[in-house]
């Protein structure tokens, strides 16, 4: 086994041996082989097809052998732990919500656990189809019906920020509701690039765990103790800070920028935008192949002759490309700022409509308040049957959503590799998870609760040694 603060991966969890078979169920395995380069898992396929699979009773079978054989209990409760120790406050004062499986939605609110053993004791008697986690409480959730009103008061919580392409539903046009495709994940792949950047530069923040959302979206969990201790107030003036995009659908001019000055956080962002913009907002999206979309684009011009120009002109000539209309706007904003009154506000329309497009649209309410409940990571997503995975931000335009594990093809993947492997004498027992396509986002995620906790041990062994020192 590794050593648990080395440099090497960190094999936090026992390998568990299942010789006796016993979750070998009557389905047939079919799952494809993959590449064991753990980086190669990274990367998806161009041609693969979604995996839809129900949680209901059909699947509960599937669900158990999840929770038995993959989900990894030490390193999650390590990581909510924010120590090796044993479980102390910050994981048993932690407020879970169970689902349970079944087609009703049935919330186990308030639960809460005093060891490692314990939570997955529960975990395995529930199977529950959806695991949410909330705040760290002045005392432990499960006492709730015991304690006093006031006495059960949230002390911190992970920063959290929730990105859902539901949210660019008015302009994406290669799916729409509940689909997802590799072209408008790109949209999610910009908005990661963007808040990560921000999140590190601006506020410092070192430890954010990018998690998949298991059908549309990613969750951001800022875990540096600085940001889990922070106020509700706090968190709402970093989620408007960071909240570039304002209005609803029903309003067509989402962005203002001030006309002779661009926020350094802005400049940055507009950077990381321009290298994406033309590929993905007029070439995968095509935003201005049509009268209906390009009109969405028209309104966030604040002059009236530009816009008319610009429409009466690509009615004449609808079959240009949308990266030749964006040429044309282009030249008319630059031209018609030399003859009008609003000069200012179009040499930065440009930058209002590209951050409009691609800047992060954040959900502010999931950011804003300690107490609220968000999906845990390495939970299986109800419709889907998908795995929520942590993303190496580095690598999120890479990530295939299309191709995340899901429970069935886990089973399957598991079953082929017990069948087909010979033990031999003296090798390594491998962990279940090992022996399937999602290793490699576990180790991330194992690599991850080690440099938190690396840096919690450092603190800890040098404010023992101040108070030696006095």
């Amino acid at each position: 086994m590794a050593n648990f603060l080395g440099e090497s991966y960190m094999d936090i969890d026992d390998p568990e041996v299942h010789e006796d078979n016993d979750v070998d169920m009557i389905i047939e395995s079919s799952s494809n082989k993959e590449d064991d380069k753990e980086r190669n898992f990274w990367k998806g396929s161009t041609n693969a097809k979604p995996d839809k699979f129900e949680i209901e009773e059909g699947s509960l079978e599937l669900l158990r052998v999840f929770y038995k054989r993959f989900f990894p209990y030490k390193t999650y409760c390590y990581w909510l732990n924010y120590s090796i120790d044993p479980m102390d406050k910050p994981f048993q004062n932690r407020e879970f919500n169970f689902v349970k499986p079944g087609d009703d939605e049935v919330y186990m609110r308030y639960l809460s656990f005093d060891t490692i053993e314990e939570f997955k004791n529960e975990v395995l008697r529930v199977c529950p189809k959806k695991i949410d986690i909330g705040a760290v409480f002045t005392a432990k959730p499960k006492e709730k019906k015991s304690l006093k009103l006031s006495a059960l008061k949230p002390v911190e919580k992970e920063l959290i920020f929730d990105i859902d392409m539901n949210d660019y539903d008015e302009f994406r046009t290669c799916c729409s509701g509940a689909t997802i495709c590799e072209k408008c994940w790109q949209l999610i792949a910009v908005a990661i690039k963007i808040l990560d950047s921000a999140l590190r530069e601006d506020f410092g923040f070192k430890y954010l765990l990018w998690v998949y959302s298991g059908r549309r979206g990613v969750h951001c969990w800022v875990c540096d103790e600085r940001a889990r201790k922070l106020s509700d107030d706090e968190r709402k003036s970093i989620a408007s800070y960071l909240g570039v995009i304002k209005g609803g659908a029903q309003q067509n001019k989402k962005v203002h920028l001030y006309k002779n000055s661009l926020h350094p956080s802005l400049t940055r962002a507009h950077k990381i935008i321009e290298e994406y913009f033309e590929r993905v907002i007029l070439e995968d999206q095509e935003v201005l192949k049509d009268e209906r979309e390009w009109t969405k684009v028209l309104e966030c011009i604040p002059d009236d002759g530009v816009r008319r120009r610009l429409d009466d002109d690509w009615r004449k000539n609808s079959s240009r490309h949308s990266t030749e209309k964006w040429d044309n706007l282009l030249a008319e904003l630059e031209s018609s700022t030399k003859m009008t009154k609003k000069a200012d506000s179009l040499r930065v329309c440009k930058i209002e409509i590209m951050l409009q497009y691609l800047y992060p649209r954040l959900d502010e309410a999931v950011s804003t308040k300690m107490i609220h409940l968000l999906k845990s990571p390495f939970c299986v997503h109800p419709s889907t049957g998908r795995v929520c995975v942590p993303i190496i931000p580095e690598e999120c335009e890479n990530f295939n959503p299309m191709v995340v594990p899901t429970i069935s093809s886990l089973y399957n993947e598991i079953n082929d590799y017990d069948r087909s492997h010979v033990k031999n004498d003296g090798e390594r027992s491998l962990h279940d998870y090992e022996k399937t396509s999602l290793s490699p986002y576990i180790k991330y995620f194992d690599k991850f609760v080690q440099s938190i906790l690396k840096e919690t041990l450092a603190k800890n062994k040098a404010a023992m040694q101040m108070s030696m020192e006095f």
